[in-house]
């Protein structure tokens, strides 16, 4: 019987990435440094280090395609992951499978820190449009949400008021 053989893709080598030399992508609050992206994995995964400030954090949102894996690498976190709400503190890791609505929260008083990771990989392009669209100023919510639902995520709803 012939081996069949999986290609990714795209072919994977060895990358060492210091995170200080990555340039990081704002939005709402947030830094965000994409430490592997997709190019980088062959599409399996994308690896970032989320920066939050004290109150910051995502609406309730889905990825209808990919599992996200939190690590709270610094602060205090809130998060609702399928309904379940709780206080996730550093050294705690928290998953986020796709299809099941999830949010956080940073409830702590200093920049909190999140390692991710996102399978499959290509989530990046979605920050990455999203800090365009936020860089000058109040966003678009309309563009926010083809933004959204391009990169395969719904449930962002803007606040009271928003246009």
């Amino acid at each position: 019987m012939a081996k069949t053989e999986t290609k990714t893709e795209a072919t994977t080598e060895r990358k060492v990435v210091n995170r200080d030399e990555v340039e990081p992508v704002c939005w709402f609050g947030e830094e965000g440094r994409f430490l592997l992206r997709k190019e980088d994995t062959g599409g399996l995964y994308s690896f970032y280090q989320i920066t939050t400030q004290p109150g910051s954090g995502p609406p309730l949102h889905v990825h209808e395609t990919a599992d996200e894996a939190f690590f709270v690498n610094k602060g205090t976190y809130e998060f609702e992951v399928g309904g379940v709400t709780e206080t996730i503190t550093a050294g705690t890791v928290i998953y986020g499978p796709r299809g099941v609505p999830h949010r956080f929260l940073n409830v702590g008083d200093e920049p909190g820190q999140l390692l991710v990771i996102a399978t499959p990989g290509g989530v990046e392009n979605f920050f990455i449009g999203l800090s365009e669209l936020v860089s000058g100023g109040a966003p678009d919510w309309s563009k926010m949400q083809e933004l959204a639902n391009a990169n395969q995520m719904r449930g962002f709803t803007p606040p009271p008021g928003a246009r």
